[in-house]
C-alpha cells in the first residue's frame, strides 16, 4: 500500500521546484493531487506531466483561494493534505534600503498568502489531515539583507504553532519542512545570468556539511513524511531537510 493511497492533495506552487518534486511524489504514493500556480503554460504542463489536476491562481489573492476551494470541493468534496508551499522572496535589502512595497510583497505572499490557503482550505478537511507549511532556514538566522524574507517565515513558523494548538482536538496536524539550499529555478534565479549559476550552488554549497545542494526530490521526500501517517505524532514542529546548515553550522 502507498503511503496517501485514497488521500486528496493539494501542493501550491506545484508547477516547479520543490512544488512539483512534491506533486509528484504524492501523486506516485497514490493520491488525487490538485496543484496551483500563478503561470498557465507551465502549470498545465507539470500537471500533465504528473497526472494532476490544475487550477490556476496566485495564493495573495482571496479570491484565487475561493476558486481553488471550490474547485476542489466540486471534485472531490474533501482534502486530506494541504502543503502550503508557495511563496518567495523578492526583497534582499538592508533595513536603510528597504521598501515599503517591497515589504508588503513579501508579506503578503508568504505571511498573508499562506495564513488564508489554511484558512480557505480547512472547510475541506476532515479530522486527521495534515497541514505542511514551507519555511525557511534564514528564520533560524541573521543574514543581512533578508530581514524580510526571514520575518515572513519566522511569522509563518509561529502561526504553525498556534494552529497546531487550535487544530490539535481535530487531530489535524500542522507541521513545518524547512529546506535548505535546493537547485531549483528561484534559486538559480537569484544568480541573474545563467553564467553564474555553477558559482552560486558552489557558495551555497559550502553552508553546508555535506557540501552540496539539495535535489528537490529529496525534499520532497521530508514533505511526504509529513504528509503521511509515518509522522502521526508530529505537530507544531519543525523539519529541517537542510544538509545541516542550521545545526551543524549556525550563523556566527
Amino acid at each position: 500500500m502507498t503511503e496517501l493511497e485514497g488521500k486528496v492533495a493539494l501542493v501550491t506552487g506545484g508547477a516547479s521546484g520543490i512544488g512539483l518534486a512534491a506533486a509528484t511524489l504524492f501523486a506516485a504514493e497514490g493520491a488525487q493531487v490538485f496543484i496551483t500556480g500563478r503561470r498557465q503554460a507551465e502549470l498545465e504542463a507539470a500537471a500533465a506531466t504528473i497526472g494532476a489536476t490544475a487550477i490556476r491562481g496566485n495564493i495573495a489573492d482571496l479570491a484565487d483561494l475561493d476558486t481553488i476551494a471550490a474547485r476542489i470541493a466540486e471534485r472531490t468534496g474533501r482534502l486530506d493534505v494541504l502543503f502550503a508551499n508557495a511563496g518567495g522572496g523578492s526583497t534582499l535589502a538592508p533595513i536603510t534600503e528597504l521598501r515599503p512595497d517591497d515589504f508588503d510583497r513579501d508579506f503578503g505572499t508568504n505571511v498573508r498568502g499562506t495564513v488564508f490557503t489554511v484558512q480557505k482550505m480547512l472547510p475541506l478537511m476532515p479530522d486527521r489531515s495534515s497541514i505542511v507549511v514551507t519555511g525557511s532556514t534564514s528564520a533560524s538566522r541573521g543574514n543581512p539583507g533578508f530581514g524580510t524574507y526571514s520575518a515572513s517565515k519566522a511569522a509563518i513558523r509561529q502561526y504553525a504553532r498556534v494552529w497546531a494548538a487550535e487544530l490539535a482536538p481535530r487531530n489535524i496536524r500542522v507541521n513545518v519542512l524547512v529546506p535548505g539550499p535546493t537547485d531549483t529555478p528561484g534559486l538559480r534565479g537569484l544568480a541573474g545570468d545563467e553564467a553564474y549559476v555553477p558559482a552560486l550552488l558552489a557558495q551555497m554549497a559550502a553552508t553546508t556539511p555535506l557540501r552540496r545542494v539539495a535535489d528537490p526530490a529529496e525534499i520532497a521526500q521530508a514533505a511526504l513524511f509529513l504528509a503521511s501517517t509515518r509522522s502521526s505524532f508530529m505537530t507544531g514542529s519543525e523539519l529541517f531537510a537542510d544538509g545541516g546548515e542550521v545545526q551543524v553550522f549556525p550563523a556566527a
